[in-house]
């Protein structure tokens, strides 16, 4: 069986800087995890005694805390500031951007609409900075339930969000409303990954996305696969692969999320290329 890797995946901008802070910190704790990805949050722990607090709560008395990559609210950051805390801010800047598109567009009088999770790190965030409060949705059929105010509309999306769907929820207001004003703010990475994962689950018979569970981007990518390739498996580490997965491949597709180190998707392509089929 051949395996082939997709011309664009893992590590994006946003990470290898959150790390890099990381790592050159150390003796540190983040707020929440720094990403979405468990094995490399515990390499970090483990050789560079960076921590991980569940919440601005367990933050007291720390010396030092790194802000993670998908950011947190910003009564939380103000919070931190003002505190005796060292504050190192490792949010991506992909994720700053509609932090702050959010907060200005809502000072001019505009209702704003979040495409992603309510429930992610980086949407309760970002909705954090909306003056008045945002709404979040995931599908228009959410979006047909709300009722605006004001007619004047900005968008922006999480940043690991399928291109499409975005495509879908500002067409739709688009076309109802007087002036909406849409703000592309889905990373590059995310666009380009998520291209090369849908040309190589066309090609390929068995697909292995590697990344966190919890990654928003990477359940996104197993999402692309799935639909030009069946036999798409999202895993986090060698454990996870099945044997049976690869019975009668040929090709053996992989691909990694954003939050993916190099190290990780080694190991499990030595793995893979060690079941016999």
């Amino acid at each position: 069986m051949k395996i082939k890797l997709a011309t664009r995946y893992g590590f994006c901008f946003g990470v290898k800087r959150a790390i890099k802070i990381a790592e050159n910190t150390q003796n540190a704790s983040t707020i929440g995890p720094l990403i979405h990805n468990n094995e490399e949050i515990n390499r970090l722990r483990e050789n560079f005694n960076v921590k991980t607090l569940h919440d601005i709560s367990e933050a007291k008395g720390v010396d030092k805390a790194i802000i993670r990559t998908h950011g947190i609210p910003k009564h939380d950051l103000e919070k931190l500031i003002q505190s005796n805390t060292e504050v190192i801010n490792a949010t991506c800047p992909y994720v700053t951007k509609p932090q702050e598109i959010c907060e200005k567009m809502s000072k001019e009088g505009y209702e704003i609409v979040i495409f992603g999770d309510a429930n992610h790190p980086e949407v309760k965030g970002v909705e954090s900075y909306a003056i008045h409060g945002a709404y979040v949705v995931q599908s228009v059929l959410e979006l047909e339930q709300i009722k605006f105010k004001k007619g004047k509309i900005a968008v922006v999306s999480q940043t690991t969000r399928k291109v499409s769907e975005f495509l879908e929820i500002t067409s739709h207001l688009i076309t109802r409303y007087k002036e909406v004003r849409v703000f592309n703010t889905i990373c590059n990475a995310t666009f380009e990954n998520q291209d090369a994962a849908r040309e190589l689950a066309q090609e390929a018979d068995v697909v292995i996305v590697i990344g966190g569970k919890n990654s928003s981007n990477t359940k996104q990518l197993h999402s692309i696969c799935k639909e030009y390739c069946e036999d798409s498996f999202l895993v986090e580490s060698e454990k996870d692969l099945e044997p049976s997965w690869f019975v009668g491949k040929t090709l053996c597709g992989v691909t990694a999320g954003a939050s993916t180190p190099d190290w990780i998707i080694e190991k499990i392509i030595g793995k893979i290329s060690e079941i016999k089929v």
